[in-house]
């Protein structure tokens, strides 16, 4: 990803989607790491540590919405640099929650999916860095995306395993909408590893994939939101 990010940075936000709630599937497996809540505002991530936090909305037109903050990374909102992340964002943008995201200085990035394209703010040429980069590095259109989600479980596990090739088939699984007991197990089999230090807990993993709208048969809470 370029620094700051640029649009072009983000995949298609369905390929987005499928990474994030393989990360939310996984981390809800055990007690330890990042948090992930589901509701009408879409997938929400706090990090366990306060570095970041991040939400992703797809509506059922193909519209998205991405935005978050890095606390070491979003430099849009911090001394002269503070710019209007909202410029130029289009009427159906959930306002009063970014608004409310914004208080404090909490929202360090804001992405908008519309008409097949991903955009932004502008920045001004100063600017370092806005977060994106630091907190979703796994969200760039290329597959180098799916070794950075391999090596964020892998971290959050604490094994020795480096298992891509299960992360890459679930993540085209949760993409197809067909996840189910074999594909969560064979996720958290390969990504748990038997030197997991916490109490692995599948029946969770599955609960979250299906509220995620993971399965076929199962549109779930929000795999896309109606406006």
């Amino acid at each position: 990803m370029h620094r700051p990010s640029v649009p072009g940075d983000l995949d298609h936000p369905e390929q987005v989607w499928a990474r994030a709630a393989t990360l939310a599937v996984a981390a809800a497996a055990i007690d330890d790491g990042d948090e992930y809540t589901v509701g009408p505002q879409g997938l929400h991530c706090w990090n366990g540590g306060g570095a970041y936090w991040w939400r992703l909305r797809v509506y059922e037109d193909g519209r998205a919405l991405l935005c978050g903050h890095d606390a070491d990374g979003s430099y849009t909102n911090s001394g002269d640099r503070q710019i209007d992340l909202l410029a130029g964002g289009p009427a159906w943008l959930p306002w009063a929650q970014l608004y409310d995201d914004a208080r404090g200085n909490l929202l360090g990035f804001v992405y908008w999916y519309e008409g097949g394209v991903w955009a932004r703010a502008p920045y001004p040429a100063e600017m370092p860095d806005d977060g994106l980069a630091m907190a979703m590095r796994w969200a760039a259109p290329d597959d180098a995306a799916v070794e950075e989600i391999t090596g964020h479980l892998v971290a959050l596990m604490e094994t020795e395993v480096h298992p891509v090739t299960a992360v890459r088939a679930f993540i085209e699984a949760a993409a197809a909408r067909r996840v189910g007991a074999p594909e969560v197990a064979a996720l958290l089999d390969a990504v748990c590893g038997p030197d997991c230090w916490y109490e692995v807990r599948p029946e969770a993993a599955l609960a979250l994939a299906a509220e995620l709208g993971l399965s076929a048969g199962d549109r779930g809470g929000v795999p896309a939101v109606a406006s």
